[in-house]
């Protein structure tokens, strides 16, 4: 099986376009963080999701997996725009899992009106559905006979301008636990998809106002996976690091758009074999770092 991640594309808008009622606290500020230069690193946004997609058929990916911050603001539009842009990847053989980014739900305005969910409800489903324990979080799928995917949901308005932390609520964090210790999933090679990742390329903890605060508690409950990945975003560059005790590696894909930084992985899963060919842009395409290539084929730490 052949396993696509990406992350943090950071779908804007013009801002000529964003209702006034909209210009208040963090959004004004973030707005203006796109206008000094932000935004200009993803205006290749469309024609680098397109190539993205053309990547996913011309190496045969079965599933594409997502890390969350779909848009720059949080905007209905963004979202609505977001989906269109990633509608080819979703038509992956195996399916399309993801989960949202502080970005997503950058204010409460957005969990308010449902809008990620209206945009993006569609991909939330659990095969195991008897795990929810926070509207559809934790959510699990099993794909084909030897994956099993494991979403979570970590991010949450952050009306404080200085701040972009997330957390995994105790209820996800609890049936996280349960559900990696059934056998439907714990047979299988797990990807557990979180946004925020919880460590640093260098093994260290980001800084307070940007990480996820239980990220100790979410390691400890991820960290006898016999055989599995955590898959993050939320920070702009690509890395895999190790954390000790905790079996499963910490895969962080950065942006997979922003201009000068994008980057993927692309995992390879052929029984006990478990290989990850991280993937850059040239400036016309995505290619992958054969050279570059992370093996993974311990079945236990």
């Amino acid at each position: 099986m052949r396993v696509l991640h990406f992350s943090d594309i950071h779908i804007g808008m013009h801002l000529r376009e964003v209702p006034l009622r909209m210009w208040l606290g963090k959004r004004a500020l973030g707005a203006l963080n796109l206008l000094a230069g932000r935004g200009r690193r993803f205006l290749a946004n469309p024609s680098k999701l397109e190539a993205l997609a053309q990547f996913s058929r011309r190496h045969g990916i079965d599933l594409v997996v997502f890390t969350g911050d779909y848009t720059a603001l949080g905007l209905e539009p963004e979202l609505a725009a977001a989906r269109l842009a990633v509608e080819p990847l979703m038509q992956a053989p195996l399916g399309y899992v993801d989960i949202p980014g502080n970005h997503d739900l950058y204010l409460f305005d957005v969990v308010r009106e449902g809008w990620f969910e209206r945009h993006f409800g569609d991909t939330l489903g659990s095969d195991l559905p008897e795990y929810r324990r926070d509207g559809p979080w934790p959510l699990v799928r099993l794909v084909g006979e030897e994956v099993a995917v494991v979403g979570v949901n970590t991010a949450r308005p952050n009306p404080l301008l200085w701040r972009s932390s997330g957390r995994l609520p105790d209820a996800q964090l609890n049936a996280l636990r349960e559900l990696l210790c059934d056998p439907r999933v714990r047979e299988r090679y797990v990807f557990v998809l979180c946004h925020y990742p919880p460590r640093l390329r260098d093994g260290r903890r980001d800084h307070p106002r940007h990480r996820m605060v239980n990220d100790n508690e979410f390691l400890d409950a991820c960290a006898d996976i016999p055989r599995g990945a955590i898959l993050s975003g939320h920070v702009h560059h690509r890395y895999v690091v190790r954390v000790e005790n905790v079996n499963p590696p910490i895969f962080c894909s950065g942006s997979t758009t922003m201009r000068g930084r994008e980057g993927l992985w692309v995992f390879d899963i052929d029984g006990a074999a478990v290989r990850a060919t991280p993937g850059r842009w040239d400036g016309r395409d995505y290619v992958l770092l054969r050279d570059a290539a992370f093996d993974d084929n311990r079945s236990a730490i």
